[in-house]
């Protein structure tokens, strides 16, 4: 599988990784939009949020399960915001569902 994220999970590509469990990996972007900008991924690929099924669903569970912790760690005590892309028009660059944890300053209300 050519996919940027399943790389960077299997070490294969190097990343500042900020978390893992069996579940989901969570490392810095690379062109980060926020004073922290971390991005959360499932271990198994998923495309995007239209690809979560019954069957998968456990590891987005996992992924908001992880948040409230990732955060804290990063020093996140007033506040992030979580953000999902999916497909072309949602502007997702990697076909591999993920989440971005931002925060580190008060962010601007406008999303578009």
């Amino acid at each position: 599988m050519d996919c940027l994220f399943c790389k960077i999970i299997a070490g294969e590509i190097p990343s500042a990784k900020v978390y893992e469990n069996e579940w989901i990996y969570a490392f810095r972007d690379i062109a980060p939009q926020a004073p922290v900008h971390v991005l959360i991924v499932p271990k198994t690929h998923i495309c995007c949020a239209d690809g979560i099924t019954a069957d998968n669903s456990l590891y987005v569970a996992k992924i908001f399960e992880a948040i409230p912790a990732i955060a804290k760690a990063e020093g996140l005590a007033n506040g992030y915001r979580i953000v999902n892309n999916c497909g072309e028009d949602g502007c997702q660059t990697v076909k591999h569902l993920h989440f971005h944890l931002m925060g580190g300053q008060k962010l601007t209300e406008k999303m578009a």
